[in-house]
């Protein structure tokens, strides 16, 4: 069948492609690479990937193509799946034939529901659907295809056994030659990354328990299953290749160093190979590890810190101590390895008071960058099924379907009776300004601009992006 791959157009500036973990409008321009689409893609003779959102395209530019398919597969996630249905119609009512699949967390944890919500979506994706979309593709019928869910000719809805999970990640053939052929690499932007970056997975799956967390608790399980080292290398050594104006590689998994033996093959391998490269890590990397990891090309560590108070990172099983976390941070800056911290707001057990000791945390292990993410119940995870058990899901989003304002921008979802949510949803502001407006964050900064005169133009554009987020940020009434 003749398919096409949809990350579907969105708010203007959204990154919710199949890649992102908080589908939202970003504090400056930032582009994930569509990983989980280009996957299937690349098992798929002949098929076409297409990005909406950081190509700029909109529903009037993918309408056309929907006459030039046979099968439409449209990654869809919680804040954007109406957006989403609303496009698999358009295109339903151009090409009346091309039969629908939705792939992504959100169809996976509710088939039934996703399926119910248009006649226009045929089948629903659950979990890993690499080679699912491969059989559909096939032309096979949905019916002997497991890993779906889907509407026969009558309008019933059937739920095929469940696809085995892939062991083997060596079966996966490698993403870049579906990159090369139908994304460009400058339209992809992480404000932490070398421009242009790309990203690979080298594994999926993530050992850790955190009941926020999306992917592990929906498509890509607890469990870490990874492409061997040859197989990962070899796919960089393509991406040099094939990309040769790439400054830097970053690998998506969940927790790239959970195993450490794999990560350190790895690096000795692209050290070998002369490259730059960043990855994800858990802040408990011993100081040994992270050495041969930074004498070997490793430039960044992307860390979930979450929070700097221990008894909400127990809440959310993170398994981290926050003393643990700080040493790694002191390694991190003793051997040269920049650091960009990510932390979440509103997790249960928050306070105003556990806010100030998260701040005041960041402050002090002073990570090069930081994001700020607001606790978002997606439907599928231990925190959603918390929120609704608990309560916390505030008057009109009692089901928790509200996680981003009508422009992209993450609200706060979670309300408790000692921190409402509109405070939650200030206390970011708070938090960046306390991190970025200070006299040794500004001088850094402008020292580092100093050293790397290219990168003024792309810091001032930063800069004015992040105040016109700040600027603009919604304001939910308590």
């Amino acid at each position: 069948m003749r398919t096409l791959f949809l990350n579907p157009p969105s708010y203007e500036g959204f990154d919710g492609g199949a890649g992102s973990r908080y589908q939202a409008k970003r504090e400056i321009r930032s582009f994930w690479y569509p990983t989980w689409l280009a996957q299937p893609a690349a098992l798929v003779p002949d098929s076409k990937l297409v990005d909406a959102p950081p190509a700029g395209l909109t529903v009037g530019d993918i309408l056309p193509m929907a006459a030039e398919h046979d099968l439409l597969v449209l990654h869809t996630s919680s804040p954007t799946f109406p957006g989403d249905v609303k496009i698999a119609e358009a295109i339903k009512e151009q090409n009346p034939s091309i039969v629908v699949g939705f792939v992504g967390a959100k169809v996976a944890v509710e088939p039934e529901q996703s399926l119910r919500a248009s006649a226009a979506i045929d089948f629903v994706a659950r979990e890993e659907f690499d080679f699912t979309i491969a059989e559909v593709a096939e032309g096979r019928p949905l019916a002997s295809v497991d890993g779906i869910s889907y509407r026969d000719a009558a309008g019933e809805i059937h739920h095929n056994p469940d696809r085995e999970i892939l062991e083997d990640m060596d079966l996966l053939p490698f993403v870049t030659s579906v990159y090369k052929r139908d994304l460009r690499a400058e339209d992809y932007y992480i404000g932490y990354l070398q421009h242009p970056y790309l990203s690979l997975y080298t594994g999926r799956g993530c050992r850790s328990r955190c009941t926020f967390c999306l992917w592990p608790q929906t498509v890509g399980g607890h469990r870490y299953r990874t492409r061997s080292p040859e197989h990962v290398l070899a796919e960089a050594a393509l991406v040099r290749e094939q990309f040769p104006q790439v400054k830097e590689l970053f690998f998506d998994d969940d927790t790239f160093t959970d195993d450490r033996e794999r990560a350190m093959e790895i690096a000795r391998g692209l050290g070998r190979l002369g490259m730059t490269w960043s990855c994800n890590a858990k802040a408990n990397v011993p100081r040994e590890t992270l050495k041969v990891l930074k004498d070997n090309g490793l430039r960044l560590l992307l860390v979930g810190f979450e929070s700097g108070n221990q008894q909400i990172l127990i809440n959310i099983k993170k398994g981290l101590r926050v003393e643990r976390a700080r040493q790694f941070a002191a390694d991190c800056r003793d051997l040269g390895i920049t650091m960009h911290g990510t932390f979440i707001l509103g997790l249960p057990g928050e306070t105003a008071e556990t806010i100030k000791e998260t701040i005041n945390f960041a402050r002090e292990i002073n990570p090069h960058s930081l994001q700020v993410s607001i606790a978002a119940p997606y439907p599928g995870t231990e925190l959603y099924r918390q929120a609704v058990e608990n309560g916390w899901l505030p008057g009109e989003d009692s089901d928790g379907t509200v996680l981003v304002s009508n422009d992209g921008t993450q609200l706060a979802a979670l309300s408790y009776p000692h921190l409402n949510h509109t405070e939650i949803l200030d206390s970011v502001d708070l938090f960046y300004k306390r991190f970025y407006f200070r006299a040794g964050k500004l001088a850094e900064m402008s020292a580092e601009m100093f050293r790397h005169p290219g990168m003024v133009p792309r810091r001032l554009r930063e800069g004015g992006e992040f105040a016109r987020f700040l600027s603009r940020r919604p304001r939910t009434p308590a």
